[in-house]
C-alpha cells in the first residue's frame, strides 16, 4: 500500500469522525431465526427515511458474486462446516467492500440485517473456534450498535414452524444428523442462542426483548438510536478503512485518489 493511499484513507477516517452525530452509522440487527429482527429492521429503516436520513440496507448472504455459489452448494447439500463458513465470509467481505464501506464513506447510514455475529454464532454452534472465526473476518469495521433480539429457543421454533419447515442448513441437520427438520432445528437453535448470549456479553450488544409487542420494541430502538448518535466514531475502524483502500482499486475497478 502506497503512502499516498495511506494518507487518503486516514483523511477519510478524519472526515467520518469529524461528522460526529451526522455521520453514516452502521447498525446491526442480530438474533436467531424467528426473533423478529427483520420486521424491526424494516420499521427502523422506514422511520429513519421519514426523519430525513440517507439509509441503505445490507442483508446476510446477498452478494451478487458469492450468493449463487452458496445457493447451489446448499441445494446440493454439499457444504461441510468449514466450507459453509468460508463461503459466507467471502460473501460478507464482498458486501463490506462494495456496499457497506462506500455507503458509510458517503455519510449514508447502513442497516445490516445480520452481520458478523450471525457467522460467529452459527459457525461456533457448528464447532468452529471463535478466535479462528474472528481472525477470518479481520480486519472488521465494527458497528456503531448491535441490536440483539433475544428470544427463547421454544419461541423461535414455534414462530418458524408456524409458517414453514426449516431448511437443511438452517435446521443444522448437517451437524445434528437428525432427519426431522423441526426436531433438528430445536436442538441446533439452542446452541446458536447459547453462542449469541455469550457474544452479547463479549461485544456489549444492546439486548432487545423480542417477545415483547412489536411496536414497543420499535419505540425502544428509536430511543436508543438517538442516544448512540452522540457516541464518537470509533478509531478502531481505521484498520478496516486502510485495508479497504488497499483492495478498493481491484474491487471497484477504479483508482483511489488522495
Amino acid at each position: 500500500m502506497t503512502q499516498e493511499l495511506k494518507q487518503a484513507a486516514r483523511r477519510l477516517c478524519e472526515q467520518m469522525a469529524g461528522r460526529g452525530r451526522d455521520r453514516g452509522f452502521l447498525i446491526a440487527f442480530e438474533g436467531p431465526d424467528g426473533s423478529g429482527k427483520t420486521t424491526q429492521r424494516k420499521l427502523f429503516r422506514d422511520w429513519l427515511v421519514a426523519e430525513g436520513f440517507n439509509v441503505t440496507t445490507t442483508k446476510w448472504n446477498s452478494s451478487a458474486l458469492i450468493k449463487p455459489i452458496i445457493k447451489a452448494r446448499k441445494h446440493a447439500r454439499s457444504l461441510n462446516q468449514l466450507e459453509f463458513c468460508i463461503l459466507h465470509a467471502a460473501d460478507f467481505r464482498h458486501r463490506m467492500e462494495t456496499e457497506v464501506l462506500p455507503a458509510l464513506a458517503e455519510g449514508t447510514t447502513v442497516i445490516a440485517d445480520r452481520f458478523l455475529f450471525t457467522a460467529l454464532a452459527r459457525d461456533a454452534a457448528r464447532g468452529l473456534a471463535l478466535d479462528w472465526l474472528l481472525h477470518l473476518y479481520s480486519p472488521l469495521y465494527w458497528p456503531d450498535a448491535v441490536f440483539y433480539f433475544s428470544v427463547s429457543a421454544e419461541t423461535s421454533g414455534k414462530r418458524i414452524a408456524a409458517t414453514r419447515a426449516p431448511k437443511y442448513y438452517e435446521a443444522g441437520q448437517d451437524v445434528t444428523n437428525i432427519v426431522d427438520p423441526h426436531e433438528s432445528y430445536q436442538q441446533f437453535v439452542c446452541n446458536v442462542i447459547r453462542e449469541y448470549e455469550a457474544l452479547s456479553v463479549i461485544f456489549n450488544f444492546i439486548k432487545v426483548d423480542a417477545e415483547k409487542p412489536i411496536y414497543d420494541q420499535h419505540i425502544h430502538i428509536r430511543q436508543l438510536f438517538e442516544k448512540l448518535r452522540e457516541r464518537a466514531w470509533s478509531a478502531w475502524n481505521e484498520e478496516a478503512i486502510l485495508d479497504w483502500f488497499r483492495t478498493r482499486p481491484a474491487v471497484n475497478g477504479v483508482k483511489t485518489h488522495a
